[in-house]
């Protein structure tokens, strides 16, 4: 039962009480002989990556701190353990523990990652997008254990699975319409029952690949939720936490304690949840809050294990209500001991590795960030990396496939490029998925389309430098099923070579297979003909970093506004 409601029913029995009986004093002899509610400490965090050793960059740092790494991220869970009741503490996480990681832990199918948060004390969490990348199988390998079905244990050793439960209510089976995972789990501390219900978003299969999720059909969060709340309390259980893949962003005043100007799918999903559900640990937008939604704690850690949330709940031992709970986003940082066993696993993986992640591939001149540059007051622009990236994708497929374009999803850039050499496993951690290329015919009118339905999904796709176009902010936006409709793009203003795109024309042009395949939303892309599949986009990184060496940032003109560019 949910605070307010819990209290709202105790104010009820006392008018009862009263009513029927008139005023019962109580002694303090009587007050004292109540049973101590029972101290729950919850530590949670959420969108590690893989990130086992520090990330670098902007990915490093938090609250003006250098943050993350796992070796450090072991001995803060450690000693916020040795702070409040070890047998009273639970470490839970809130999704994409893997996926997207840097290659230490991506070369070997991230069974590193899930031996370090094993042995860090990790205790449940729910299945993010990111555990789809390679599909329903492969997560299920990856929670039982076993060798992969096609690399082995590439370690020598063998894969003994996670050490921790994943939980997964709302990912079903869609021949059987049953839980891929157990939806929840009930956890006994002090005879007082914790129940945790473990979720992805809705909207996964827009995100991931159609192989990832094959098989496989998501149901709303809310509904989910409050489904599984109801069978939890005819369990007996009161106390109930939702560990939820999805979030939403505070305004950018707010710290990383704070709840400023709270948007995102994460407010009207808790707005929708049963009263009975106390706390709703949250993720997805590696951002960091600390949040009451409609009487409920609502929290994130931001991402990479540079934040952990510390959250005390008092139970009632009787009743197995929450009477109190308080979140406390922590900082990661690398001024403690580093953990020995978790060195010990980072140096085992690194000797296996060899030299493959050390190779230098090219050189930058300055840093390349995937910032993105404000476009109408949000960060809908240009992205230094994104468009470094979009030009190797063309530069791999002009020749070969008669490419005159290339788009880049914002997505998936992971991480930035610092000054200086780069080496392999730095272009890995910009591109880890090993997306294939894929070059298409699009006419010049669903180009114009794809660029309209960008305003639609909120993601800006990063063009070649051959592409140019001009946005009007008053222009209007189309809709999910009409993207097509909108007049944000100047009609005639867009180009590819330099020359005016004519909408009846034909144009080759390569993207990912995730967009292809109408990833983030791009629907407009799967009415593309001639597919031609190529190399991995990360191989067609590297070839550029090689061969333009050494690499500086590209302008950022390629989108531009009427602001800009007044009309003619």
């Amino acid at each position: 039962m949910s605070i307010t409601r819990m209290r709202r029913a105790a104010v009820g029995l006392t008018v009862l009480a009263v009513a029927a009986f008139g005023a019962v004093a109580t002694s303090p002899e009587q007050a004292d002989a109540r049973p101590k509610p029972v101290d729950v400490t919850l530590l949670a965090l959420n969108d590690f990556h893989g990130n086992l050793e520090p990330p670098s960059g902007s990915s490093g740092t938090i609250a003006g701190q250098t943050a993350g790494g796992v070796e450090y991220l072991a001995t803060h869970l450690a000693e916020l353990r040795a702070a409040a009741k070890k047998k009273n503490t639970i470490t839970v996480a809130a999704g994409d523990l893997i996926g997207a990681s840097p290659l230490l832990s991506a070369a070997f199918h991230d069974e590193p990652t899930i031996e370090a948060l094993s042995m860090a004390g990790l205790d449940y969490a729910s299945v993010g997008n990111h555990e789809f990348d390679e599909g329903a199988a492969e997560l299920l390998r990856i929670q039982n254990g076993g060798c992969h079905p096609v690399d082995g244990c590439a370690d020598g050793t063998p894969y003994r699975g996670a050490g921790f439960k994943y939980l997964s209510a709302n990912a079903f089976k869609t021949a059987t319409g049953k839980p891929l995972m157990a939806p929840y789990a009930i956890h006994k501390v002090q005879g007082v029952k914790v129940g945790f219900i473990g979720m992805t978003l809705e909207g996964t299969p827009q995100i991931v690949s159609q192989q990832g999720v094959a098989g496989l059909s998501f149901a709303d969060e809310a509904d989910t939720a409050n489904r599984y709340a109801r069978e939890l309390r005819r369990k007996g259980v009161e106390t109930i936490v939702v560990l939820l893949h999805e979030g939403g962003t505070q305004a950018a005043t707010g710290g990383i304690n704070d709840c400023v100007g709270m948007t995102g799918p994460i407010v009207d999903i808790t707005n929708r949840m049963d009263p009975s559900i106390d706390v709703v640990v949250s993720g997805h937008t590696h951002q960091a809050y600390n949040c009451d939604i409609n009487g409920k704690l609502v929290t994130s850690a931001s991402s990479f294990g540079r934040l952990v949330t510390d959250i005390d709940l008092k139970i009632d031992r009787r009743s197995g209500d929450v009477i109190s709970a308080a979140a406390n986003n922590v900082v990661v940082t690398r001024d403690v001991a580093k953990d020995p066993k978790q060195t010990a696993l980072i140096d085992r993986y690194k000797t296996v590795l060899g030299p493959v992640a050390d190779r230098q591939v090219g050189e930058t001149t300055t840093a390349i960030t995937k910032t993105q540059e404000t476009l109408f007051g949000t960060s809908l622009g240009e992205s230094p990396l994104g468009n470094l990236i979009a030009d190797a994708q063309l530069a791999a497929t002009d020749d070969e496939q008669n490419a005159v374009a290339a788009f880049m999803n914002p997505g998936g850039v992971r991480a930035d490029l610092n000054a200086g050499p780069v080496t392999y496993e730095e272009a890995f951690t910009v591109q880890p998925f090993a997306n294939n290329l894929v070059t298409l015919d699009l006419t010049g009118a669903q180009l114009y389309c794809v660029l309209e339905q960008q305003f639609v999904t909120g993601r800006t796709l990063y063009p070649s430098s051959t592409v140019a176009y001009v946005v009007d902010p008053n222009g209007t936006t189309g809709t999910v099923a009409d993207p097509c409709a909108g007049t944000r793009v100047v009609r005639g203003s867009l180009t590819i070579g330099g020359t005016a795109v004519d909408t009846a024309a034909t144009y080759r042009v390569t993207v990912n297979n995730f967009l292809a395949g109408g990833g983030d939303g791009f629907s407009a892309l799967t009415g593309g003909t001639n597919l031609v599949t190529g190399q991995i986009d990360l191989d067609a990184f590297v070839a550029y970093l090689t061969a333009q060496s050494p690499v500086s940032a590209p302008t950022l003109d390629r989108i531009r506004t009427t602001a800009e560019v007044p009309a003619a």
